[in-house]
């Protein structure tokens, strides 16, 4: 871990990396199950996201077909600004489709609410959250996820697609990260 984390901003793992695996395939036997004769879109939400779309879709038993929006509310920071843009739409046509949206963590959910209402607009037939994390106690807004890996505390992670300024994307459990030591290598 040094080398990954040279500074030492690390703090603790919440979440190891077998039990990601095994909860990532539960979530996709119950999509399987759920969307069964069925072939749902499956947006993933970049960068968090893309490491657990792709292990999701690969064990899907069902046909899915992957598109991806990228938004911004973050920047460099840790917290939320609230101010939500999409800086990648989506290529498929979402009207009268089925529609997923695989997201890496529900934190303030003002990001997720935005983008819930804009998908809406477009007239889905249906529409489903699936969080990997949800963080508890940190919403702002009523979000609720049809399918949810963990919930953890409101702690700022890393780890398995989550990154903090583009670091840490690659390890394959979620991390704690000290935010007392962010402030001191700013």
């Amino acid at each position: 871990m040094k080398q990954i984390d040279p500074q030492g901003l690390i703090k603790s793992k919440l979440i190891d990396g077998e039990d990601i695996r095994l909860k990532v395939k539960q979530l996709a036997a119950e999509i399987s199950r759920d969307y069964r004769g069925k072939c749902p879109l499956m947006i993933g939400i970049l960068r968090g996201a893309f490491i657990f779309l792709s292990d999701l879709v690969r064990e899907l038993q069902i046909p899915a077909v992957v598109d991806f929006m990228s938004l911004s509310s973050y920047g460099t920071s840790t917290e939320s600004s609230g101010v939500v843009r999409i800086l990648k739409d989506l290529e498929e046509e979402i009207e009268g489709r089925d529609v997923i949206v695989v997201e890496d963590i529900i934190d303030t959910g003002l990001t997720l609410k935005y983008l819930i209402e804009t998908l809406k607009a477009r007239n889905p037939a249906s529409l489903e959250v699936c969080a990997l994390l949800v963080k508890e106690g940190k919403q702002q807004v009523d979000i609720s996820a049809r399918y949810v890996g963990f919930r953890i505390p409101d702690e700022f992670v890393v780890g398995y697609g989550l990154d903090f300024a583009e670091k840490f994307r690659q390890l394959s459990g979620i991390y704690a990260i000290d935010l007392a030591k962010i402030e001191r290598c700013r």
